[in-house]
């Protein structure tokens, strides 16, 4: 593939529910590309952009896939991500390095929660974007009736820019009401015929539409159009361009990517009206030692800089980085800076992805997007620039992955694999994470949803060998005292020579800190020497309480009084005496179990208000307080027990058919009740047993 330069180079990722048919219009742009010679199906596992295992097995994209085309000398980067609310995160990489956005809606389905995230994350970074209603040739299609729910859900600037040709098992094409013309899909091309005389006056009322568009993008062009002159094409077309790299038309085509109608189209108006790189303001970054913002353009004489958006690891192949060029040219050979690490990186081997393929490039200009293979230092998000002109890109905030759940080996000795297993996984998909609870002595995996952590239970044993089984994350709960106690702990043993005598007497009460240790010994009664033993007797006691063996919190123990042996006293001897003292004392001052609490902040809209409050009081919540947002619904603020937390993602995903959100930060401890502290209680002894 030749090199291009920025204004003939389009960034385009694809959005949308799960199933709307994404992947399916990818292959239908690889095949109208003269790339293969036969579609491949989703269904069959054959598609170019879902090639990894885990996507042929489950018929459904897990990762985004950048495929490279050339279409009328403009090179399109199709961006195809999933649409499955678990790779959220591959869709936030995407969205990064996209110029433009098509969001595809079933014409059978509507509107749904995957559509409405979409045109949420497209207003966010006000990315010029179209909308493709596929599907158009099934039974159930419905173009007018969708286009009306789009418009009425996400305002006028919502424009038809076609008509279709036919309906159901009849649809064959499309009215393009910009040039007014026909065009029927034959089974291999598109051929341009004149608009049937039934659609005319649909096609003229929705073009004159498009024309007020026209004139409200330029004060010369409103005046011509005030004056009843035509606009040339170049007008219209400009004009309309500029409305939708603006933002204020969002054009509307149709078509069914099965059955490839539509798709020379899409791929026209992908070159005529979604913006270049070039169409973008420079991009804005900051000097890794200075406090300067730095600017970066597509000037030619601008030094290099880029962004990793996307790795894929292979236990075979190694690391293949994704970058997007920002600016000056990335060539092989070449040497860079990585600016969040501070390392220099060799770039060897440049290429293109496509899909799995690899087509091998000397170089890629500002604007395009590229793969590196092993690269030593180098993460997603991470700035490569010029050594000698430094500069770092915002990075990637992927949202803060919801579930959570325990994973260990099947094997004994595996927990090494799986640490490094997750560790490369998360080189590959940052939207997840793990630690290991030294307290539970659980390794802890964070994902965005059951089927996010299955995929990447799958890919642990696919990819690395090591087979877990996950179960329910263990709570780490806390032991305090709620009243005093006086005690005395004693240790005496004779076995021949050398005894051992430690006695000590300890109060012990509540406290606001963690531990407190005093003493108020009068008279060498227990002589300073030994007095360090006793308080790290008491700290080591603190790990295990009575009750269930937590660790113990918020006491306080003075140690006031003891007696000792010339000879067989010890450290060792003051240190047991003072554990025994502990042990005694915690069960006399009333024990009591704590759990952790978090503070949830949970955004819905307000249908839902009423199921979500109800089932967080379910879990023992205290809603705090309400705050309305400014895109509509309401953030919830509560209290929850961090033990009713770890599977609320797939629950509120439940009651609010996908479309709530929420973040968790814990809080503090309160008391467990005693109900479900007897239960806890009696599970631990049981463990023990």
């Amino acid at each position: 593939m030749k090199r291009y330069e920025a204004d003939r180079i389009r960034n385009i990722a694809l959005l949308g529910h799960g199933g709307c048919g994404k992947t399916t219009a990818t292959e239908a742009v690889i095949f109208t590309a003269k790339l293969i010679n036969r579609m491949g199906r989703v269904e069959d596992g054959n598609t170019v952009s879902d090639f990894d295992k885990e996507e042929v097995s489950r018929n459904i994209s897990v990762s985004t896939s950048v495929i490279p085309i050339e279409w009328k000398n403009h090179k399109i980067n199709l961006i195809d991500t999933p649409g499955y609310f678990d790779f959220i995160g591959e869709v936030q990489s995407a969205i990064k390095v996209a110029g433009g956005m098509i969001i595809f809606v079933d014409a059978t389905s509507g509107i749904e929660v995957g559509t409405e995230k979409a045109w949420s994350f497209a207003e966010q970074k006000k990315a010029p974007t179209f909308i493709f209603i596929n599907k158009m040739d099934r039974d159930n299609a419905d173009f007018p009736k969708v286009l009306s729910e789009l418009r009425e859900k996400f305002g006028k600037k919502v424009a038809p820019f076609q008509i279709p040709l036919g309906s159901k098992d009849s649809f064959i094409g499309n009215v393009n009401v910009v040039n007014m013309v026909a065009r029927e899909y034959n089974g291999k091309d598109c051929v341009d015929k004149p608009i049937p005389k039934e659609l005319m006056d649909e096609a003229m009322a929705i073009r004159e539409l498009l024309l007020e568009s026209v004139a409200e993008s330029d004060e010369v062009l409103m005046e011509k159009y005030f004056a009843g002159e035509e606009f040339t094409e170049a007008e219209i077309r400009d004009g309309l361009r500029r409305g939708i790299i603006n933002g204020d038309v969002v054009p509307v085509i149709c078509g069914s990517a099965a059955k490839n109608i539509g798709i020379h189209t899409l791929l026209d108006m992908i070159n005529d009206y979604s913006p270049s790189p070039k169409d973008m303001p420079p991009k804005e970054g900051k000097h890794p030692y200075q406090d300067e913002v730095v600017k970066r353009s597509l000037e030619k004489d601008e030094p290099f800089s880029a962004q990793v958006f996307k790795t894929i690891v292979d236990p075979y192949v190694g690391k293949i980085s994704l970058i997007k060029v920002i600016s000056g040219t990335l060539s092989s050979d070449m040497e860079v800076l990585n600016a969040n690490k501070d390392e220099k990186e060799k770039m060897s081997n440049l290429f293109l992805l496509r899909g799995k393929n690899q087509i091998e490039v000397q170089e890629v200009a500002a604007g395009d997007i590229a793969a590196v293979a092993k690269l030593q230092h180098t993460s997603t998000g991470d700035t490569l620039c010029s050594i000698n002109d430094s500069v770092i890109y915002s990075g990637i905030d992927f949202i803060e992955p919801q579930l959570y759940l325990a994973i260990e080996p099947k094997a004994k000795g595996d927990e090494e694999k799986i640490y490094v297993g997750l560790n490369k996984l998360i080189e590959e998909d940052p939207s997840f994470s793990f630690e290991r609870n030294k307290e539970t002595k659980q390794t802890v995996i964070k994902g965005q949803g059951e089927l996010h952590i299955k995929v990447i239970t799958s890919k642990l044993k696919n990819k690395f060998g090591t087979d877990v089984e996950l179960s329910d994350v263990r709570v780490p709960y806390r032991e305090t005292i709620k009243s005093k106690a006086d005690v005395q702990g004693k240790h005496k043993k004779q076995s021949g020579g050398h005894g051992q005598y430690g006695d000590v007497k300890i109060r012990f009460e509540p406290a606001m800190a963690e531990f407190e240790f005093a003493e108020e010994i009068f008279g060498g009664s227990v002589p300073k020497s030994y007095i360090p033993a006793v308080e790290k007797g008491l700290r080591e006691s603190l790990e295990s309480g009575v009750l269930a063996g937590y660790p113990v919190v918020n006491i306080k123990a003075v140690l006031y009084d003891g007696s000792y042996h010339d000879v067989d006293s010890s450290e060792m001897a003051f240190k047991i005496a003072a554990s025994l003292a502990f042990k005694k004392g915690i069960e006399q001052a009333k024990p009591v179990l704590l759990e952790p609490v978090v503070e949830v902040r949970v955004n819905v809209p307000d249908e839902y208000m009423g199921d979500v409050m109800g089932d967080l009081n379910k879990r023992r919540g205290r809603i705090i307080g309400m705050e309305p947002q400014a895109n509509g619904g309401q953030l919830i603020i509560a209290e929850v027990p961090q033990s009713e937390m770890f599977k609320y993602a797939t629950d509120l995903r439940s009651m609010t058919q996908a479309r709530g959100a929420f973040t968790m930060s814990f809080v503090r401890y309160e008391e467990l009740p005693q109900m479900l502290s007897e239960k806890v209680v009696a599970a631990a002894r049981a463990a023990k047993e």
